[in-house]
Protein backbone atom coordinates (compact mmCIF):
# COMPACT_ATOMS: atom_id res chain seq x y z
CA UNK A 1 0.00 0.00 0.00
CA UNK A 2 1.63 3.29 -0.72
CA UNK A 3 2.46 5.50 2.09
CA UNK A 4 0.41 8.19 1.25
CA UNK A 5 -3.13 6.29 1.24
CA UNK A 6 -2.31 4.56 4.44
CA UNK A 7 -1.61 7.59 6.16
CA UNK A 8 -4.93 9.16 4.75
CA UNK A 9 -6.75 5.93 6.40
CA UNK A 10 -4.49 6.57 9.68
CA UNK A 11 -5.48 10.05 9.81
CA UNK A 12 -9.33 9.40 8.99
CA UNK A 13 -9.60 6.67 11.35
CA UNK A 14 -7.87 8.96 14.37
CA UNK A 15 -10.21 11.94 13.42
CA UNK A 16 -12.97 9.43 13.50
CA UNK A 17 -12.04 8.08 16.99
CA UNK A 18 -11.48 11.30 18.55
CA UNK A 19 -13.95 12.31 21.59
CA UNK A 20 -13.00 16.35 20.66
CA UNK A 21 -13.03 16.42 16.27
CA UNK A 22 -16.74 13.88 17.13
CA UNK A 23 -17.83 16.63 19.53
CA UNK A 24 -17.53 19.49 17.54
CA UNK A 25 -18.15 17.53 13.86
CA UNK A 26 -19.35 14.06 14.35
CA UNK A 27 -18.10 11.63 11.44
CA UNK A 28 -18.14 14.60 9.06
CA UNK A 29 -14.66 13.59 7.73
CA UNK A 30 -14.19 13.65 3.88
CA UNK A 31 -12.07 12.94 1.23
CA UNK A 32 -13.86 14.72 -1.49
CA UNK A 33 -16.88 16.05 0.27
CA UNK A 34 -20.14 16.15 -2.18
CA UNK A 35 -22.18 19.99 -2.17
CA UNK A 36 -24.31 20.37 -0.05
CA UNK A 37 -22.49 18.52 2.80
CA UNK A 38 -23.63 19.52 6.70
CA UNK A 39 -21.04 21.97 8.45
CA UNK A 40 -18.46 21.76 10.25
CA UNK A 41 -16.89 18.95 8.41
CA UNK A 42 -13.16 18.28 7.63
CA UNK A 43 -11.55 17.28 4.39
CA UNK A 44 -8.16 16.30 2.86
CA UNK A 45 -6.57 18.28 0.32
CA UNK A 46 -3.96 18.05 -1.31
CA UNK A 47 -0.10 16.39 -0.51
CA UNK A 48 2.85 16.03 -1.33
CA UNK A 49 5.94 13.85 -1.24
CA UNK A 50 10.13 14.11 -0.39
CA UNK A 51 12.10 11.51 -0.27
CA UNK A 52 14.09 10.94 3.26
CA UNK A 53 16.75 8.20 2.65
CA UNK A 54 19.36 7.34 5.06
CA UNK A 55 21.97 4.58 4.98
CA UNK A 56 19.92 1.51 4.89
CA UNK A 57 16.89 2.90 5.12
CA UNK A 58 13.89 4.31 3.15
CA UNK A 59 12.08 6.83 3.92
CA UNK A 60 9.45 9.50 2.48
CA UNK A 61 8.08 12.44 4.74
CA UNK A 62 4.95 13.53 3.19
CA UNK A 63 3.01 16.66 4.22
CA UNK A 64 -1.23 16.33 3.68
CA UNK A 65 -3.64 19.54 4.27
CA UNK A 66 -6.29 18.84 6.23
CA UNK A 67 -8.87 21.32 5.86
CA UNK A 68 -11.86 22.12 8.54
CA UNK A 69 -14.62 24.06 7.23
CA UNK A 70 -17.52 26.05 9.18
CA UNK A 71 -20.78 28.10 8.60
CA UNK A 72 -20.86 28.91 12.43
CA UNK A 73 -22.45 32.85 11.91
CA UNK A 74 -19.95 33.08 8.95
CA UNK A 75 -17.30 33.87 12.04
CA UNK A 76 -13.95 32.16 12.81
CA UNK A 77 -15.12 30.89 16.26
CA UNK A 78 -16.12 27.35 15.32
CA UNK A 79 -13.28 26.09 12.79
CA UNK A 80 -10.68 27.35 15.35
CA UNK A 81 -12.65 25.21 17.71
CA UNK A 82 -12.39 22.51 15.17
CA UNK A 83 -8.64 23.04 13.66
CA UNK A 84 -7.26 22.66 17.57
CA UNK A 85 -9.26 19.84 18.42
CA UNK A 86 -7.75 18.69 15.28
CA UNK A 87 -4.14 19.85 15.55
CA UNK A 88 -4.65 18.00 19.22
CA UNK A 89 -5.38 14.70 17.86
CA UNK A 90 -2.74 14.62 15.45
CA UNK A 91 0.44 16.27 16.73
CA UNK A 92 2.58 13.68 17.75
CA UNK A 93 0.67 11.03 16.98
CA UNK A 94 2.32 7.83 17.68
CA UNK A 95 -0.46 5.72 15.24
CA UNK A 96 0.67 2.66 13.36
CA UNK A 97 0.98 1.82 9.88
CA UNK A 98 0.12 -1.57 8.64
CA UNK A 99 2.94 -1.94 6.06
CA UNK A 100 5.13 1.10 6.66
CA UNK A 101 6.39 2.46 10.08
CA UNK A 102 5.49 6.21 10.89
CA UNK A 103 8.34 8.14 12.32
CA UNK A 104 6.67 11.39 13.54
CA UNK A 105 3.53 13.49 12.85
CA UNK A 106 3.00 17.14 13.33
CA UNK A 107 1.03 19.92 12.48
CA UNK A 108 3.40 22.36 11.47
CA UNK A 109 0.72 25.32 10.88
CA UNK A 110 -2.74 26.33 10.69
CA UNK A 111 -4.17 29.37 9.12
CA UNK A 112 -7.97 30.72 8.69
CA UNK A 113 -9.54 32.65 6.06
CA UNK A 114 -13.04 33.18 5.16
CA UNK A 115 -13.88 32.26 1.93
CA UNK A 116 -15.23 34.37 -0.87
CA UNK A 117 -18.89 33.31 -0.22
CA UNK A 118 -18.72 35.49 2.78
CA UNK A 119 -20.55 32.45 5.05
CA UNK A 120 -17.83 30.13 5.11
CA UNK A 121 -15.10 30.11 7.24
CA UNK A 122 -11.75 28.09 6.75
CA UNK A 123 -9.09 26.38 8.66
CA UNK A 124 -5.72 25.26 6.39
CA UNK A 125 -3.70 22.84 8.59
CA UNK A 126 0.14 21.30 7.16
CA UNK A 127 0.60 17.99 9.08
CA UNK A 128 3.81 16.45 8.07
CA UNK A 129 4.91 12.43 8.40
CA UNK A 130 7.78 10.91 8.71
CA UNK A 131 7.48 7.38 7.15
CA UNK A 132 10.12 4.62 6.71
CA UNK A 133 9.62 2.57 4.04
CA UNK A 134 10.08 -1.29 4.28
Amino acid sequence: MSVSVELQKLIYARLVADAGVHAICGDRIYDNPKEGVEFPYVSFGPSDQIEDDAECITGLVETMQIDCWSRYGGGFLEVKKLTDAVRKALHQYEGELTENALVEMRVLSTRFFRDPDGLTSHGVMSVQSTVEEP
